[in-house]
């Protein structure tokens, strides 16, 4: 799926150079760091509330083309890492082979362990580019960037780490094992996770001209995806954003 979407979006790329080759056009790569986080969307429950930010990559490359000096569109494809975290005192799904033990419909245990939601979807962005140099004769470009983008799922994994007795309540004070179990565990959950999401993504930056082609730039924003990652709500609804930060490097024709 990741080799057929990058292969679909270059030849795209290409076709709109060949065909818009007397206009400027502009090549771009970048990398850089990916914050993201899991917010409950309203719909929060024990399992899926709590979520704090990791740390990711992010990395992609980028077509330009200007309509003026003022605003161009992009398109583009990036990687991007994504999920989050509750290093914490936490609830957990009741293990099969412990529901005969526990009163029936017990909804959830708890223990004091480590878990790392790591999500990496392909994005496919189209946005909007306002780009200003600070004076008619600076090397410098201030810019924005915004529009939606298309997610694809490329793999997910649910890690767990450490070892605590379970509980019955989220205090603590009633244990329902005498020893503490391990959770060390590394899980794949793509099959419970939507494929596909879409939302809206956006970025400012600077960019400095090295030569009449070439030109440098930094910067940060972020996305946010508009459907919830969960293909059910048995574990509740998640949705999926990170903040961004990247450097880059980009070619002008």
């Amino acid at each position: 799926m990741k080799t057929f979407t990058i292969s679909m979006v270059m030849v795209a790329l290409l076709g709109i150079f060949n065909n818009l080759h007397s206009q400027e056009l502009t090549l771009g790569v970048k990398g850089g760091l990916s914050i993201p986080n899991l917010t409950g969307g309203g719909t929060e429950n024990p399992l899926n509330a709590g979520y704090s930010s990791r740390l990711g990559a992010n990395y992609g490359l980028y077509g330009e083309y200007h309509l003026s000096d003022l605003f161009s569109i992009t398109l583009g494809v990036e990687y991007s890492s994504q999920g989050g975290k509750k290093n914490k005192f936490q609830a957990l799904a009741v293990p099969a082979e412990m529901v005969p033990l526990l009163p029936p419909n017990t909804p959830y245990l708890y223990a004091d362990y480590n878990s790392e939601a790591i999500l990496d979807y392909l994005l496919v962005p189209v946005m909007g580019r306002f780009s200003r140099k600070l004076t008619a004769t600076s090397p410098i470009k201030v810019y924005a960037s915004v529009g939606p983008f298309a997610g694809f799922l490329l793999k997910a994994h649910q890690v767990t780490s450490g070892s605590s007795i379970m509980y019955m309540d989220a205090g603590g004070t009633m244990p329902v094992t005498v020893q503490p179990q391990s959770f060390d565990s590394d899980t794949n959950i793509k099959d419970q996770l939507r494929t596909f999401n879409t939302g809206v993504i956006g970025f400012i930056g600077i960019a400095y001209q090295i030569s009449s082609n070439n030109s440098i730039f930094i910067e940060g924003g972020g996305n946010y995806g508009f459907i919830s990652i969960q293909k059910g709500t048995s574990n509740g609804n998640n949705y999926t954003g990170a903040g961004v930060v990247t450097v880059g490097y980009a070619y002008s024709f």
